[in-house]
């Protein structure tokens, strides 16, 4: 059964109530395969992201952590073998980039591991995502990226919506009349289990250009 956890960021790591849901998922623990979403700065290396697992009471035999330093074909082959793979936060842009140029997505749609984003980790998880200043991007120019396509939904993680809810729901107003939206700030997650969605903390959804309060269901 396929498991997503879409995550915002969690400043204080998970909640007990989050953490004990991801104890229960993530039953094999040999392999924890982390994605860069800066390739090219080898000092990020996912310490506040494995943190949160840490804290959770979950630990790894093994973690990897991929960015250019890993060869492609060695980067396939650590997310074939990863128990959980975890998507960073941080540059969508240049993760998004790291993952077509490396052939992941289809190594990671194909995995029968547990996946997990952060922020803009999450984001890439998602089939399409909207990349706009108005979003916080440093582009002149709105554009529509694919993501991985894990699910059939797209994902604004991590962002003020509480501060900024008019100005979300003009922008994705146009994606949402072709798919669903589910936007969080943070200490936020998404799962997919199987065919059922689950909901933690603050997340709304933005369908057909209306935006709703999801229930928490986690």
């Amino acid at each position: 059964m396929k498991t997503h956890y879409y995550l915002g960021w969690f400043n204080n790591f998970f909640s007990e109530n989050l953490g004990r849901v991801l104890q229960e998922d993530i039953t094999d623990r040999k392999s924890l395969a982390m994605i860069s979403s800066n390739p090219s700065i080898y000092e990020e290396n996912g310490a506040t992201e494995r943190s949160w697992l840490d804290q959770a009471g979950i630990i790894f035999d093994e973690y990897h952590l991929i960015n250019y330093r890993v060869q492609k074909e060695e980067a396939q082959t650590l997310i074939q073998d990863a128990s959980v793979i975890f998507l960073l936060g941080g540059n969508t842009i240049k993760q998004n980039d790291f993952l077509m140029e490396y052939e992941l997505s289809d190594s990671i749609k194909e995995s029968r591991a547990i996946v997990m984003g952060a922020s803009a980790g999450a984001i890439n998880m998602s089939a399409k995502w909207l990349c706009s200043k108005n979003l916080g991007y440093k582009v002149e120019k709105s554009y529509v990226y694919d993501g991985i396509g894990l699910d059939d939904f797209s994902i604004l993680s991590h962002f003020d919506l509480e501060n900024n809810m008019a100005l979300v729901q003009g922008e994705l107003s146009p994606l949402s009349e072709v798919i669903n939206i589910y936007a969080s700030n943070k200490d936020c997650a998404v799962r997919v289990k199987g065919d059922k969605i689950d909901i933690f903390g603050n997340v709304y959804l933005i369908s057909h250009s209306k935006i709703q309060k999801m229930d928490e269901t986690l």
